[in-house]
Order: C-alpha cells, then sequence, then structure tokens
C-alpha cells in the first residue's frame, strides 16, 4: 500500500468520524473492520449513514445512491476507500 493509500485512508476515516459524530474504537479502527451489523463496534445506524453519505458525497464529489454496489462500499473503510477512486471525477 502507497503512502498516499494510507494518507487517504486516514483522512477518510476521520471524516466519516467526524461525520457520524462517533470516536474512533479503543485500539483503532481495522481498514477492513465492518461498519454495520453485531461485528461493528462504531455502533453504525440508519441516520448515522445517511449523515456520512452527504458528508463523503460533499467532499468527494461521488454520488451514492441506494444500490448493491453502494452497499456493498459501506461495509468498510477499505471497500468505500476503494469505491470512492473508482468513482471519483477526474
Amino acid at each position: 500500500m502507497s503512502e498516499k493509500d494510507m494518507a487517504f485512508r486516514a483522512e477518510l476515516k476521520a471524516h466519516i468520524l467526524a461525520a457520524g459524530d462517533k470516536t474512533e474504537p479503543s485500539g483503532g479502527l481495522r481498514d477492513d473492520e465492518p461498519w454495520f451489523g453485531p461485528e461493528s463496534r462504531l455502533d453504525l445506524d440508519s441516520l448515522d449513514a445517511l449523515q456520512i453519505s452527504m458528508a463523503i458525497q460533499k467532499k468527494y464529489r461521488v454520488r451514492m445512491p441506494d444500490s448493491k454496489d453502494t452497499r456493498r462500499a459501506w461495509s468498510s473503510l477499505l471497500s468505500l476507500a476503494d469505491y470512492l477512486h473508482q468513482h471519483q471525477p477526474a
């Protein structure tokens, strides 16, 4: 993983935590850690997802429609970073 990728993920993680008004769990948040569901330590709900989605769309200019692709992207920091790289305008 390049330094650029690491910096982007760190920025994205900080943006997500701020938009969802969450603090990073003790021990940190792994890039592949789930955000939703029983294994999630972030305890995000649908309102958090909406707030974070709006913040991401504003900052990165990537529309996140309600689709299977988008839901997969929301599974972890790693998957969202990949999604944003694929869909971000040039």
